[in-house]
């Protein structure tokens, strides 16, 4: 009897010692789901770089949970948008000569307007600029019995340019502009030739008046340096009169810097003489 309780006993503690260790194994199998395992790494190669000056909020919140991989992404990524050539805020400042209607007149074209310009360059972006000429003109139109004759008369325009080219060298630009226009001016209209048909003669006659224009002007343009501080530039101009002086006799033909009353397209072409208003190198990539 006292052996079968033994044996018993034996079994008992056998199922018992089988029991838990089956619980061990269990437990250990099951994990909780979200829990990951990681692969021990050498300390050297576990190191995590502190973020970038001037990160934003969100990238350093990648970096305190661990994922800095993908926060030195984003932060290379929010860099190259960010940082450029930042400009000081007087660039240079551009004196320029408008040569294209002399030349045109000296390829026949009957009236002409010349002018200097200076134009201050901020932050390599706006431009506040002023121009200031002479416009004359002397025109026999064909067919017709009278001479036109537009004496030099001044004319002055103030506006502004945008430069696109901002994050660029300010020795290239492509721009957008606008300009306010106003001349005092006279004009003379001689041999004005009337035939008499009942005392069979020509009379001449002529008539000398002033008037005056007020006019605006939208145009696009573009500056590229030809040799040290000298740089050439163009730009296409559309403008309209917003008011100009009419009188009893007769209206003017020719607005001193504006051109034919009644065109529309305006050119000019400029050579410039650029003057640097800050130390070289002072440019910053800061963002």
């Amino acid at each position: 009897m006292r052996q079968l309780m033994d044996n018993i006993l034996s079994c008992r503690r056998f199922i018992i010692t089988l029991a838990l260790a089956v619980l061990v194994v269990a437990g250990a199998v099951a994990q909780e789901p979200d829990k990951r395992h990681v692969t021990p790494v050498k300390p050297e190669t576990n190191k995590v770089l502190p973020p970038p000056k001037g990160t934003d909020e969100k990238t350093i919140r990648q970096y305190i949970s661990g994922d800095s991989t993908q926060a030195l992404a984003e932060a290379r990524k929010d860099s190259l948008r960010r940082v450029y050539t930042r400009y000081p805020r007087l660039t240079d400042l551009a004196l320029g000569i408008n040569v294209a209607e002399p030349l045109f007149m000296a390829f026949g074209q009957t009236y002409a307007s010349a002018d200097v310009s200076a134009t201050l360059n901020m932050w390599n972006r706006l431009q506040p600029t002023i121009e200031m000429g002479l416009g004359w003109a002397k025109s026999t139109p064909d067919g017709m019995n009278f001479t036109y004759r537009g004496k030099p008369s001044p004319y002055f325009k103030v506006g502004a340019n945008y430069n696109f080219l901002f994050k660029s060298s300010p020795d290239y630009q492509v721009y957008l502009g606008i300009r306010l226009g106003y001349s005092p001016f006279g004009y003379d209209v001689t041999d004005m030739l009337y035939s008499n048909s009942y005392w069979q003669e020509t009379i001449s006659d002529g008539i000398s008046d002033r008037s005056h224009a007020l006019w605006g002007e939208a145009g696009a343009g573009l500056r590229v340096k030809i040799s040290g501080p000298i740089s050439m530039g163009w730009m296409l101009r559309y403008h309209g009169i917003f008011n100009y002086g009419k009188s009893e006799h007769s209206r003017p033909w020719f607005i001193p810097g504006y051109g034919p009353r009644n065109s529309s397209l305006g050119f000019s072409l400029s050579i410039y003489y650029v003057l640097p208003l800050h130390r070289q190198g002072t440019a910053s990539t800061q963002p």
